[in-house]
């Protein structure tokens, strides 16, 4: 298989995706508040939900009802002004090691070393995929989505960040958006798959969608890997020197139909991998101690 698609969403198609905790957690609120998204916004029941909480955290959930109230006017706003993209591809892939073989392009991969006491596997992510040996292919998706910023800024700070943080949310929701139709029509692995927006943000879903920069991709430079199979300008995203992408607000990653994927963290790797992952990269050792300087024991 080796399909490639771009989609354009307006906000209001992924307005209902958006994952709020990530939203209120920008803003400093803890997971709790978020449940104000669940609120009607009449009075009366905007007000239940603050006297819900403990009188002593009203304020602060009087502060989120008014951050969300105001983050619904602004989605409407950009409604008019902006849209979500995504460009996705299924690619024919085999596992060679820790090392995906991802449409003629080597993309190495990291594998977790810290002990586990449970006697658990040490996991990486090209487990996930067919070996090559096996003689058979496999796929994989790959993928980048992008909210363009309207180009009228905003001169009230306030307003300015309020913008920012929903503009990175309508990427992650563009990109659920389209990891779900991949799921059931695209790639069609789940054709029956009929899951809440609840359940998808709890990624009940069959596979997985690890992001470049989460835990178990922490290489931020492997979206120079991702820009070979992709060409992200198509959706108007660049990346830097160091691999981050512009516009602020864009994602990028894999998808997994693996029925046992699972997430998890790569955690602190020694010398030896450090080196050995600087070589299958092509890639000078200071030069890689770089991206993964958060990953070095």
């Amino acid at each position: 298989m080796d399909k490639q698609e771009i989609l354009t969403y307006r906000v209001h198609d992924v307005a209902e995706y958006i994952n709020w905790v990530y939203f209120f957690h920008a803003w400093g609120f803890s997971p709790r508040y978020a449940t104000v998204a669940n609120v009607c916004d009449c009075v009366s029941c905007q007000s239940s939900w603050i006297f819900s909480f403990p009188y002593e955290e009203r304020i602060k959930a009087q502060e989120a009802c008014q951050l969300f109230s105001e983050a619904q006017r602004q989605l409407k706003a950009l409604d008019k002004l902006t849209e979500a993209r995504v460009l996705y591809r299924l690619c024919p892939a085999n596992a060679q090691g820790d090392d995906l073989l991802i449409a003629g392009t080597r993309f190495p991969l990291l594998r977790q070393q810290t002990t586990h006491e449970d006697g658990q596997p040490y996991l990486c992510l090209s487990d996930y995929i067919r070996p090559l040996h096996s003689g058979m292919p496999d796929t994989i998706g790959v993928f980048a989505a992008t909210t363009h910023e309207p180009e009228e800024t905003e001169s009230d700070p306030y307003k300015r960040l309020l913008i920012q943080t929903l503009a990175d949310r309508l990427a992650e929701a563009a990109v659920e958006k389209m990891h779900q139709y991949v799921r059931r029509e695209a790639w069609g692995y789940a054709p029956d798959e009929n899951l809440t927006i609840e359940q998808l943000h709890k990624e009940e879903f069959q596979g997985i969608r690890p992001a470049v920069g989460y835990p178990s991709l922490p290489d931020q430079s492997v979206n120079f890997l991702l820009d070979e199979l992709l060409h992200m300008l198509q959706i108007g995203i660049t990346l830097t020197e160091n691999g981050a992408m512009n516009p602020h607000a864009s994602v990028s990653g894999l998808m997994f139909s693996h029925p046992q994927a699972r997430y998890f963290s790569i955690g602190k790797i020694g010398e030896d991998q450090l080196k050995d992952y600087a070589a299958r990269r092509g890639l000078p050792l200071d030069r890689m101690r770089q991206f993964l300087a958060a990953c070095i024991e």
